[in-house]
């Protein structure tokens, strides 16, 4: 049996995107905002100069025909929606990597805020820079999680008929990640195994899937996915506290 509320669900990103905004959790949420934009700033920059190589090189093998030559602008478009695809789909796992020690500290100032404890971030970022590594074996954890069932999913959608099945599993198991991927920095800081959160999630499936759906939506939208992931940390610490934190430990 399904429990939870899908409905609810939905409404943990928008309240996440007002966390965001609250004086004591600003600061956390700007610095890694402003290297991922320095990232895919460069990101964006070099793989612009590899295309424009790839292009000047394809076009060298054309005919010298100057309707086909000057073709090279329909080039440029489809490596826009190329990289727009990729920096989409691989934005949150590069971003969750860069960031993940200051999300798991987010998480934690989310949380405060939310239980009327008080937040003082001003001692802590020896604690921080620490935990650099065990967040980062965290996130591996993650991804070595992500990878087989995406391949799985990759194989039923090269099956003719079978596909169209697969379009719909995978967009159920993106949103399924998502929820997972941003509660459990809030079930991380209280020592939670991703294992048990799997389970912690699964009994709220629906308000999983309703928190995930838009989270997985606005990863697609450029600039947008800057700032939805700070949002989703928030968003899940809110569904945590809610769903499963405070009635589970």
């Amino acid at each position: 049996m399904l429990r939870g509320s899908f409905f609810r669900g939905l409404g943990y990103l928008g309240e996440g995107f007002r966390l965001i905004r609250q004086p004591g959790l600003r600061l956390f949420v700007l610095i890694p905002l402003v290297i991922n934009i320095f990232l895919f700033g460069l990101l964006f920059y070099f793989l612009g100069e590899l295309f424009s190589a790839l292009i000047a090189a394809a076009m060298g093998w054309l005919p010298d025909w100057a309707w086909l030559q000057s073709l090279d602008w329909l080039f440029w478009i489809l490596y826009g929606a190329v990289i727009l695809l990729m920096l989409a789909y691989g934005f949150v796992i590069v971003a969750n990597l860069i960031g993940s020690p200051f999300y798991g500290y987010l998480a934690e100032l989310t949380e405060k805020h939310l239980t009327g404890e008080e937040v003082s971030p001003d001692d802590n970022w020896t604690a921080i820079i620490k935990d650099i590594p065990r967040a980062l074996a965290r996130e591996v954890h993650k991804i070595v999680y992500y990878l087989p069932r995406a391949a799985g999913l990759f194989v039923i959608g090269m099956i003719p008929v079978v596909n169209l099945v697969a379009v719909v599993l995978w967009f159920l198991f993106n949103s399924w990640m998502m929820a997972l991927q941003y509660v459990d920095y809030p079930a991380d800081n209280h020592k939670v195994s991703f294992k048990a959160l799997h389970h912690l999630l699964a009994d709220t499936r629906l308000s999983a899937l309703g928190f995930g759906l838009p989270v997985a939506l606005a990863a697609m939208v450029p600039v947008l996915n800057l700032f939805v992931v700070p949002a989703a940390v928030c968003g899940g610490t809110a569904y945590w506290v809610r769903e499963n934190g405070a009635t589970r430990h």
